[in-house]
Parts: structure tokens; C-alpha cells; sequence
């Protein structure tokens, strides 16, 4: 009886105000990602545009993978009036909010078609980027201030859940009202797509109103040194001129860096190998000059040191010095692994379904709305059995179970087109993913100290994507040499480390009853 008494509990948590209200802003997150990527890109597609001259719209992309670099400003940096008004918290979520709806409303404006209307659109659609990324940022440090710790894998379950909706809603939903409008691949309708952009900015007021309901968190950061707005402004420069050196940097490499790479594979034979290796000199020499300028700049005045101290050295020192060098490191180790198996084979499963002969139509079906609704379940169930048994527990039982079901890629890769074993695989696949993702946020949430949320968070969720990112490249080149099933394999063992991180992390005594 006691025990039916607690999941009873645990299921009446679901109706915490604080709970719901992350739904909201999920759907809110889910929003702008796929209008950069898949909606945007068949638009560009069917207004005749090759995909290959619209390489810059990846660096949108950019801006959720480096977004830990201005997460300091948006933590610690107030908004003139704004902040006054609605506090620290929801006057960044407002403005980010604002920003992604006229973004997407100028995306709508643009016509590709047009002569010229390419650069236009290019510099809209990386102000998204900044705008959805700098949303991010917010809405993880309000999650993690707003609740207590054993509230948070509810929070991240019903977040998932409203992220999943969003992307379903500026994904399918977009691409189903463009062709009804009367945009198809033949007869291209700029008046479809920009209607379709404009209802896509209108449905961003389901987080803008929930940022003006909402009330600011009660745990808040406190700054030992209040400073002044011209005091900001001074360090908003550097960080802006930054931006500039490091986009300069890609631009003016652009010419050479693609000879080095015809030259760099005649050498090799590797093309994926050659175009890595410039392209990870381009970053490692863009970098180097952003580290340089900041050398320099730190004798200007327009350096404040306190400032840079506070904002980006001590966010980092603080979890160094809570746990410790060694436990640190294995920390950061666990966050870039958990979730690799899990995304390098998400980058090749389109292609693979397409190759086992299922229709866009059964991928449509089966892969994205069945599997959208197994996510979300996975999140809820995630969400529960975390607070029923402990965040760890339920991470052990989500990479064991990412372990497994990639392994059911196997038998699909051996059997072909089974539409029967497509949705078994699916379902497990997309249920297990919805239950890790919601015990990992709920964990890395557990991870941040109040003092540094939006960094410390925006460190750990960069991080979890960067390596599987990097790995993922190589997918295609993978399954190309090994075959699907020895892919599949690999893929399934990437995980096994995983199993073996948290059983260490687990020994220590911060963790020991997670």
C-alpha cells in the first residue's frame, strides 16, 4: 500500500505549477531548431536554390555548440529597465523570445528565389540561432532555480515532452501547412512558405505569454560586485569584436582552406580525413587569434579583470574545487560519452531507412510521429522512476538500455523493409532515448551550483554534444567501409564505457545516494 501511496505522489508532482510551466517553455525551445534546418532547407530546395551554396546557414548551428561563451554575459549582464521590471531570469527569456519571433517572421519576409536575397536571409537565420541558443540558456538556469532537486527530472521530462511538440509543430507541421498553402517540389510558392514562417513567429507567444505569467526563481546567483552598465557595455565590446576576429578568421580562410583540401586528399586518398584536418586548423587558428586578441586587450581599459574573474574563471574553478581535480575530470568525461551512441547513430538512421527500402511516408508515420510519442513517454516514465529511485539508478538502466536497442538496428539492418520490426525498434529505440535524456538533465541540473547556473549548465550541455557531433561526421564513411550491421555493432559498444563511468562516479561519496 505505501508503495502505491508514493507513486501516487510522484504522479500528483506532475501537476506542480513549476512542472507544466517547463512544458510551455519546451515547446517554446522546440520552435526555431528545424526552421533553421530541415523546413528551411526543402524551402531553399523547392525555391530552386542548391543546398551547396547555403553552407553558411550550418553556422546557426554554431550558436547552439559554443553558446557557453556568452552564457556569462546572459547570466550575470542586466538588461537596462527590463531587468528592473521582471526580474533577471524572465527579462533575457523575453528578449531572447522577442528575438526569435522576428527572426522567424523576417525569415518569412525573405524570398529566396529573389537575386541576392540569400545574404539577406543568411544573417536572419543566424540571429535565430543566437536567439534559440540564448533562449536555451535561460530556460536551463530557470528549470534549475526555479525547483528544488527532487522536482528536477519531472521538470526535464515535461520539458523534453514541450521540446518534442515544438520541433513536431516547425518541422511536420510546417512542412504540412507550406504544401497545403500550395508550395510542392514542382509548382514552388513563396507566398506558402512566407505564411507558413509567419505562423511559425506567431506560435513562439505560447512561451512569451508563459515568461510573463511565470514568477522569477527564488534561488538566484548574487554578484559580490554589482557593476555598472558602462562597465558591461566595456566587456560586451570585447566579447562582440571577438565574434568578429573568429568570423573573419572562417571567412578570409574560405579560398584556401578548399585548395589545401583538394591537395591535402590527392596526398591521403581521404577526403573525410583531409577536410577534418583543415577544418579543425581553421577553428584551432581562429581560436588562437581570439586568445591572442584577448591577450592584448587585457592592458586596454576596456578590460575589466574582476569582471572576466567573476564571469568566466570562477564558474569553472567552482566545480574544479567541489570536486575535486580527479572526480572533475570523470564528470566531464561522463557528460561527453552518455549520450554518443545515441547521436552518431541518429545522424545515419534517415539514410539507413531509406536504404532498407521504407517509403517517406512510413518513415513519416512510424519514424517521427510513433517515435515522437514514444520520446515523450520515455520522458515521463524517465521523469517518475528518477524520483521514485534515484537519478543514477535509472542512468545505469538508460545506457544499459541504449546498449541494447542499438543492437535491434542489427536485426532491422538483416531483415530489410519489416515495417512490423520498425515500429518494435523504434519504440524501444525512441522510449529509451526519452528515459536517459530525462535522468542526464536531471543529473547535470544536480551537477550546477546555484552561483553559476547558466554557465556551468551551458558548459555541461555543450559538451554533451560536441564529441557524438564530431563522431557523427564520420557516420556515412563508417557504414560505407564496415556495412550497416558491423555499424550498428560499433555503434551499440561505443556505449559499454558509458556503464563503467557511472559505476566509478557512482563510488564516490557526493553520489552515493543519487
Amino acid at each position: 500500500m505505501h508503495n502505491h501511496h508514493n507513486w501516487l505522489q510522484s504522479l500528483k508532482s506532475f501537476r506542480h505549477p513549476q512542472v507544466i510551466t517547463m512544458l510551455f517553455l519546451g515547446f517554446s525551445a522546440g520552435i526555431p531548431l528545424l526552421l533553421i534546418f530541415s523546413s528551411l532547407s526543402l524551402w531553399l530546395r523547392e525555391a530552386g536554390v542548391e543546398r551547396s551554396t547555403v553552407t553558411y546557414f550550418s553556422w546557426a548551428a554554431l550558436a547552439y555548440s559554443f553558446k557557453f561563451l556568452w552564457a556569462p554575459l546572459v547570466d550575470r549582464m542586466p538588461l537596462p529597465l527590463l531587468t528592473r521590471i521582471l526580474g533577471r531570469r524572465r527579462a533575457w527569456l523575453g528578449v531572447s523570445q522577442f528575438g526569435i519571433m522576428s527572426s522567424i517572421a523576417l525569415i518569412g519576409l525573405v524570398d529566396p528565389a529573389q537575386e541576392n536575397a540569400l545574404n539577406l536571409m543568411a544573417v536572419v537565420v543566424v540571429m535565430l540561432g543566437f536567439s534559440a541558443a540564448t533562449q536555451d540558456i535561460v530556460i536551463d538556469a530557470y528549470r534549475i532555480e526555479s525547483a528544488e532537486q527532487d522536482l528536477q527530472a519531472l521538470m526535464s521530462s515535461t520539458y523534453i515532452a514541450g521540446y518534442r511538440i515544438g520541433m513536431l509543430t516547425s518541422g511536420a507541421g510546417a512542412l504540412v501547412l507550406a504544401s497545403y498553402l500550395g508550395s510542392t517540389a514542382d509548382a514552388y510558392s513563396y507566398n506558402a512558405w512566407k505564411v507558413t514562417y509567419l505562423c511559425m513567429s506567431l506560435s513562439m507567444l505560447i512561451g512569451l505569454v508563459t515568461t510573463f505569467v511565470i514568477k522569477e526563481p527564488v534561488h538566484q546567483p548574487n554578484s559580490s560586485h554589482p557593476y555598472s552598465t558602462q562597465q558591461y557595455l566595456k566587456f560586451l565590446s570585447i566579447f562582440i569584436m571577438c565574434i568578429a576576429i573568429f568570423v573573419l578568421t572562417y571567412l578570409f580562410t574560405a579560398s584556401d582552406s578548399t585548395l589545401l583540401k583538394i591537395q591535402l586528399k590527392e596526398l591521403t586518398h581521404n577526403g573525410v580525413l583531409s577536410n577534418l584536418a583543415i577544418e579543425a586548423g581553421r577553428l584551432t587558428l581562429g581560436i588562437l587569434l581570439v586568445i591572442g586578441f584577448i591577450k592584448v586587450m587585457s592592458y586596454s581599459p576596456l578590460y575589466e579583470r574582476q569582471l572576466v574573474q567573476e564571469t568566466y574563471i570562477d564558474p569553472i574553478a567552482d566545480f574544479f574545487s567541489r570536486y575535486g581535480i580527479k572526480l572533475a575530470i570523470l564528470l566531464l568525461a561522463f557528460i561527453g560519452f552518455y549520450r554518443i551512441s545515441d547521436i552518431v547513430l541518429g545522424v545515419i538512421s534517415n539514410v539507413f531507412f531509406q536504404d532498407m527500402g521504407f517509403t517517406k511516408s512510413e518513415i513519416a508515420t512510424v519514424v517521427k510521429t510513433f517515435g515522437l510519442f514514444m520520446t515523450i513517454a520515455g520522458g515521463f516514465l524517465g521523469g517518475l522512476l528518477a524520483m521514485r529511485y534515484g537519478v543514477i539508478r535509472i542512468l545505469y538502466l538508460g545506457a544499459a538500455l541504449t546498449v541494447a536497442t542499438n543492437l535491434l538496428f542489427m536485426f532491422l539492418a538483416e531483415s530489410g523493409h519489416n515495417i512490423e520490426l520498425l515500429y518494435v525498434v523504434i519504440s524501444a529505440d525512441n522510449l529509451t532515448a526519452g528515459l536517459a535524456s530525462a535522468a542526464f538533465v536531471a543529473f547535470l541540473s544536480s551537477l550546477t551550483n546555484i552561483s553559476f547556473t547558466a554557465v556551468q549548465y551551458a558548459v555541461f550541455s555543450s559538451l554533451m554534444t560536441l564529441l557524438p557531433k564530431m563522431i557523427g561526421g564520420y557516420s556515412g564513411s563508417m557504414v560505407d567501409n564496415l556495412g550497416y550491421s558491423t555499424f550498428f555493432l560499433v555503434a551499440s559498444l561505443i556505449g559499454l564505457p558509458v556503464l563503467l563511468l557511472i559505476y566509478l562516479i557512482q563510488r564516490h561519496a557526493a553520489f552515493k545516494n543519487q
